[in-house]
């Protein structure tokens, strides 16, 4: 099994009306520059902070850097309700932030759901990002209002019928199926980060450390032309990040299109980018050095 080198502080703090956080905090070490900006990583649907641990392992980066669990995810609570909002996470976002940095500004990491947030954050309120790396954050495929009655009308339906995560046998069996999710990444580090993405529960079966309610589609369609005017907005440099495994990229081509993506991208004022190899989706479980590498020459230490 994994054993993790740069071991995390873990930090329940509470946000918000009844929201408690989970954050895992890498503190600066020793040569760390004064004033150095902190990084704050936002993981993705279905994930956990933990998961950044073999990326964080493999910076060489002195400053802060701090690893959240999303409401519902992991470590991090919310008050009961049928579906989690995406206004809720910019502003859980940006009382993290209050909470981390209130006067610096801070780089940001967010993955898949988390770079999608990230995007929006940074052009919402400029001012409090220095630099973001996107990874793999593409977006959702562009809504028609004609479409809002349907969604609706699926949300109450799902509604009146209960909800559960899956169970596993063992934290093996958790394991083989993180590494069905990310085919590069480390057998031993796989075993570890099972123990940190599912518990084990008085049933004897491994749970998955997540909300079921997230399994629910949201009622609230995806407004591309509010999306787009917040990326436009961006002050900070930008580092997109992707893998070069086209089969595991979140689009739809039929309903969203390379080419649609593209054009967003471009709008983007200041915007670097970067493919990794032998990468999939999960691009900080499959190549964990070579992301923490292509950050580093972004950052700077």
């Amino acid at each position: 099994m994994y054993t993790p080198c740069r071991a995390p502080l873990v930090e329940q703090i509470q946000i918000r009306t009844g929201v408690s956080y989970r954050l895992r905090r890498w503190p600066a070490q020793e040569a760390a520059q004064p004033n150095s900006p902190p990084l704050l990583i936002a993981h993705g649907w279905m994930d956990v902070g933990a998961s950044f641990q073999q990326f964080v392992d493999s910076l060489s980066l002195t400053r802060n850097i701090v690893a959240l669990d999303w409401r519902g995810f992991g470590g991090s609570k919310a008050p009961p309700g049928d579906s989690y909002w995406f206004y809720d996470y910019y502003a859980d976002l940006d009382a993290i932030i209050d909470h981390i940095s209130p006067d610096v500004q801070i780089d940001l990491l967010g993955h898949s759901m988390g770079g999608n947030i990230a995007m929006i954050y940074a052009g919402s309120c400029p001012e409090r990002i220095r630099r973001l790396i996107n990874v793999e954050g593409f977006g959702l495929a562009r809504t028609d209002p004609a479409q809002a009655p349907a969604r609706l009308a699926k949300w109450l339906k799902q509604l009146k019928t209960p909800v559960s995560m899956r169970t596993f046998a063992s934290q093996e069996e958790v394991a083989i199926h993180l590494m069905k999710l990310s085919r590069h990444m480390d057998k031993g580090f796989a075993l570890w980060l099972a123990g940190q993405w599912a518990e084990l529960k008085a049933d004897g079966r491994w749970h998955v450390m997540a909300d079921a309610q997230h399994k629910r589609v949201n009622p609230i369609l995806y407004r591309c032309d509010e999306v787009l005017a917040a990326w436009q907005n961006i002050e900070a440099r930008v580092l997109w990040v992707e893998g070069d495994t086209p089969e595991q990229t979140p689009i739809d081509p039929e309903r969203f299109s390379r080419q649609e993506f593209e054009s967003r991208l471009n709008l983007v004022r200041s915007l670097e980018r970067v493919r990794i190899k032998q990468c999939g989706h999960m691009v900080h479980l499959d190549q964990p050095l070579l992301l923490a590498q292509a950050v580093e020459r972004f950052l700077g230490n």
